[in-house]
């Protein structure tokens, strides 16, 4: 019923070069290679898969197995661990083989995914803090500048309302409804008024320069 043993690599070593990727479970890449050896089940040889779904099937069972083990060191101390989990899958259903064994080839350590993926996120929120702090840096420096704008606005206001109040005083005296003492004590008031500003403005700026 089975015939022809055959060795095939994992991954097909006459199309790429690489190999296996996967990620242990402490963020350790390993690189692996593998071979599998097949027979012929004559049963399933029309209408069966072909040798590329073994390999597809093996590669990812690898990958799932080494991805599910805690550290990469177990794998390296008991690589065929992985490839009997790979076996108990039965993966060569419904394909023209039959899986008589599978072993690991050559296996590399690879980069730590696990600590370039945190250092990656590190970046990343420093990247976002630096977004957010600008971001206060520029909505501040508007509230400064609305505070200026708000400021002129009021000064503009109190300059005209200043010029209109000589009319206002003239238009009194015409009316009758301003006598002179009433203007001198406006005057007082008005003089009064300067000196309190001119006394204040000193102490403003040394509040505001320490």
């Amino acid at each position: 019923t089975s015939v022809y043993p055959k060795v095939i690599d994992c991954p097909d070593s006459r199309k790429t070069n690489s190999t296996l990727d996967a990620v242990a479970g402490d963020g350790i890449q390993l690189n692996v290679r593998a071979r599998v050896t097949v027979r012929t089940n004559l049963k399933q040889l029309v209408g069966g898969a072909t040798e590329e779904t073994v390999i597809a099937r093996v590669g990812q069972g690898i990958v799932q197995a080494i991805g599910s083990t805690d550290s990469y060191k177990k794998v390296l101390e008991n690589p065929d661990k992985i490839t009997q989990i790979v076996l108990n899958e039965g993966l060569e259903k419904q394909t023209a083989y039959t899986i008589v064994s599978i072993d690991i080839a050559d296996i590399d350590v690879g980069e730590n995914i696990g600590a370039r993926l945190q250092a990656d996120h590190a970046e990343a929120e420093m990247r976002v803090a630096q977004a957010k702090a600008e971001q206060r840096r520029a909505e501040q420096k508007a509230r400064e500048q609305e505070m200026v704008a708000l400021t002129q606005e009021n000064r503009a206001k109190v300059v005209l309302a200043e010029a209109k109040v000589p009319e206002a005083i003239a238009s009194a005296f015409r009316s009758k409804k301003m006598g002179l003492m009433d203007y001198y004590e406006l005057k007082n008031v008005q003089a009064d008024t300067k000196m309190r500003d001119a006394i204040a403005t000193p102490e403003r700026e040394m509040t505001s320069s320490s």
